[in-house]
């Protein structure tokens, strides 16, 4: 049987992760494991990571490269399970999320399921982030928009071994992961949700890179695509 890793990247969490770890926890097996990489929190997140006193839960300090994309690939490097999961902290994972997504990774080698958007109260703004960001597979459509939200994201330990190290110039891990298994793997979009994907005003990042302006966004595409270019040609 598969082992699983979960990957959670956390930075002052303390409201949030307690839910979040104990939706995951109920969902995989005694052998397999969450690592947490923290990046530096300065309230009770670690405190509230260690009251749950469970064995499967390992907590490792991000002394890399701060931020999103570093503290995630800091957890990555640190996994050791056959498949992979994404998690953020402060999202909400739907039962039968990991049967499901593990039944499909024997098929592809990345899967990405929809998921509900809510607000910290639960209140559904959008029940299909799929239909709401209009995803779809295909490179050329997911560079122009991309479709791969890492807290949907779950892939085979063998795409670490083309999308590890992060390049210095990506500013969204998931899209770059997303891209890389577009060109060199299989993935599969699973069209029902399987998490609850929490807006409260203070994400460490806007949905999607909606929040960017123009500009912005045009170098946020330049540097991603000449980074998969170079490492399609090592």
């Amino acid at each position: 049987m598969a082992s699983i890793s979960v990957c959670v990247a956390s930075y002052n969490g303390e409201f949030f992760i307690r839910r979040q770890l104990q939706s995951i926890l109920e969902q995989i097996g005694v052998d397999d494991e969450i690592i947490v990489s923290d990046d530096g929190s300065t309230d009770n997140t670690l405190q509230v990571i260690n009251s749950f006193g469970d064995p499967r839960i390992r907590i490792v300090v991000n002394e890399y490269r701060q931020g999103p994309v570093g503290n995630y690939e800091n957890a990555l490097k640190h996994t050791s399970g056959d498949y992979v999961f994404l998690a953020d902290q402060d999202d909400i994972w739907l039962p039968d999320k990991v049967l499901i997504l593990s039944s499909l990774l024997k098929s592809y080698d990345l899967v990405l399921s929809d998921c509900e958007v809510v607000d910290n109260f639960g209140t559904v703004l959008h029940a299909s982030f799929f239909n709401f960001r209009r995803s779809r597979q295909g490179f050329l459509r997911n560079l122009y928009r991309n479709s791969y939200m890492g807290c949907c994201m779950a892939f085979r330990r063998e795409v670490l071994l083309y999308v590890l190290p992060f390049p210095n110039y990506i500013h969204m891990h998931d899209w770059w992961i997303g891209l890389l298994v577009e060109v060199k793997g299989n993935a599969f979009f699973y069209r029902k949700p399987l998490i609850q994907y929490v807006r409260h005003g203070s994400n460490a990042s806007p949905t999607g890179d909606d929040g960017y302006g123009f500009t912005k966004r045009f170098i946020n595409r330049f540097f991603l695509l000449s980074s998969v270019v170079k490492r399609l040609l090592k």
